[in-house]
C-alpha cells in the first residue's frame, strides 16, 4: 500500500518513504509496459529479425545466407531483439514515468526547459537509430561484402549480427543526443556558446575518437558516425544562442512558481524561496533610485528587451554600492517592522547579487549563475538588469 501524499495536496512535505513508494510504483509500471509490448511483439519476433537483417542479406552474394551456430540461436535472437524493440519502443511512456517523479521538483521554468529537451531527446534517439539503418547499413555492408577475400563464404551469424546492429543502433541514438546534452550543459550555466566554439577543434577531434570507439573498425562507419555528432554540436550551440537570448529578454520569466518543499527528487537543484512581487523603485536612505542617472533610464518600460542596454563599469558599481546601502539600510528597519514585511524578500534578493558579484570575484562562475538566475525570476527590473549584466561579463571572462 502506498504511503504516496495525493496530487491534491502538492504543498505538503512528503517524506523519504514516500518518495520510494512512488518510485516503486512507477518502476512497477515500467517493468508491465515493457511486457505488454513484448507480449505483443513476440509472434513477430521473426519477421522483425528479417526485416533489421534486410541490409545485409541484400548485400550477401548470390547463394550465400546467414547462419546459426548455436543451438538455441534460432528461437533465442529473435526473442532478445523483441525484448530491445519492446525497450526503444516503450521508451516515451518510460520517460514520461520519470519525468512524473522529478517533475514534482522542478521550478516552472526549468520544467518549461525539461519538456522540450525530453521529448526532443526521445525524436532525436529515434532519428539517430534510422539514419544507422537507412544510411549507415548499406554503405558498411556494401563495403564489408566487396573487401571479402578471395575463396571465403560471407555467411554471417545471426547473434553475431544482432549483437552488431544494436551496437551501432545505441551509438548512434546516443550520438544524436548531443543537441540536448549542449543546451543542458548550457542551460545551467555549466558552459557558455562562446566557450563551446573556443572548443571545436577538440570536439571534432573527440568526435571521431568516439566513433572509432563505438563503431566496428572500418572507417567507413566511423566517419559516419563523427560527422552527424559534430553537425549536431554545431546546432546545439545555436539553439543555446537562442536559449540565453530568450532568457535574457524575458528575464527568465516572472511566474516561477517555487516547488513543494521534498515535493520531488531534484527539489535542491536551485534552493532558496520564491517571493512574487511588485516593487516600487528601491529607496536607499531615503533617496530613490528612480532619481539618479540610472533611475532615469529605467523608469518606465524598463522590461522592453529593447531598451535594455549593458551596463558601464562605473554604472555597475554605482548600482552595487546602492544594492550595500539597501541592504544596510533594509537590515535596519527590518527591526521597526512586522514580520510579514516584504522588506525580507527584497533584502533577499539583493543579498543574492551581492553574493553572486562575490562568486564571481572568486571565479566561482557556475554558482553565481545559479544564483542570478534566481534574481531575474525574484527580482524587480533594477535588480533584474544588474544580474544581466553581471551575467553578461560571465559571459565575455
Amino acid at each position: 500500500m502506498s504511503s504516496a501524499i495525493p496530487p491534491d495536496d502538492p504543498g505538503a512535505e512528503q517524506p523519504f518513504i514516500s518518495h520510494l513508494a512512488e518510485l516503486r510504483d512507477r518502476l512497477i509500471r515500467m517493468l508491465i509496459a515493457i511486457g505488454v509490448v513484448i507480449l505483443l511483439l513476440f509472434p513477430f519476433a521473426n519477421d522483425i529479425y528479417t526485416y533489421i537483417a534486410g541490409p545485409l542479406i541484400a548485400q550477401l552474394p548470390e547463394g550465400n545466407t546467414m547462419i546459426a551456430t548455436q543451438v538455441i540461436s534460432p528461437f533465442l535472437t529473435p526473442f532478445k531483439l523483441a525484448l530491445v524493440a519492446a525497450v526503444f519502443l516503450a521508451m516515451p511512456y518510460l520517460l514520461y514515468q520519470l519525468w512524473a517523479f522529478v517533475a514534482p521538483g522542478l521550478y516552472q521554468h526549468e520544467q518549461r526547459l525539461a519538456i522540450p529537451l525530453l521529448v526532443s531527446s526521445i525524436l532525436l534517439f529515434y532519428l539517430g537509430m534510422a539514419f544507422a539503418y537507412y544510411v549507415v547499413f548499406p554503405l558498411v555492408f556494401a563495403f564489408m561484402a566487396g573487401t571479402t577475400p578471395e575463396g571465403v563464404a560471407m555467411m554471417t551469424d545471426i547473434a553475431a549480427y544482432l549483437d552488431f546492429v544494436l551496437a551501432l543502433f545505441f551509438a548512434f541514438g546516443l550520438a544524436f543526443e548531443i543537441p540536448v546534452a549542449t543546451i543542458l550543459l548550457v542551460a545551467v550555466g555549466a558552459v557558455t556558446p562562446e566557450t563551446l566554439v573556443q572548443k571545436r577543434p577538440y570536439v571534432i577531434v573527440g568526435a571521431f575518437i568516439i566513433g572509432m570507439l563505438l563503431t566496428p573498425p572500418d572507417v567507413i562507419s566511423q566517419t559516419m558516425l563523427a560527422l552527424p555528432m559534430w553537425l549536431l554540436f554545431e546546432l546545439g550551440i545555436i539553439f543555446s544562442r537562442l536559449l540565453l537570448r530568450q532568457r535574457g529578454n524575458r528575464g527568465e520569466g516572472a511566474d516561477s512558481t517555487p516547488p513543494p518543499p521534498g515535493g520531488g527528487a531534484l527539489s535542491s537543484s536551485f534552493a532558496g524561496s520564491k517571493t512574487a512581487r511588485n516593487a516600487p523603485a528601491r529607496t536607499s536612505t531615503g533617496k530613490t533610485v528612480a532619481g539618479s542617472e540610472i533611475g532615469r533610464d529605467l523608469a518606465g518600460d524598463v522590461d522592453d528587451p529593447d531598451r535594455w542596454r549593458p551596463m558601464t563599469d562605473e554604472e555597475m558599481e554605482v548600482e552595487l554600492d546602492l544594492l550595500d546601502a539597501d541592504q544596510a539600510h533594509a537590515s535596519q528597519s527590518q527591526k521597526e517592522k512586522a514580520p510579514n514585511s516584504s522588506t525580507g524578500a527584497i533584502n533577499s534578493v539583493e543579498e543574492k547579487i551581492l553574493r553572486a558579484n562575490r562568486l564571481r570575484d572568486l571565479s566561482n562562475d557556475f554558482a553565481a549563475r545559479q544564483i542570478l538566475y534566481e534574481v531575474l525570476e525574484e527580482g524587480d527590473a533594477d535588480q533584474r538588469r544588474v544580474a544581466r549584466n553581471i551575467l553578461q561579463q560571465l559571459d565575455n571572462t
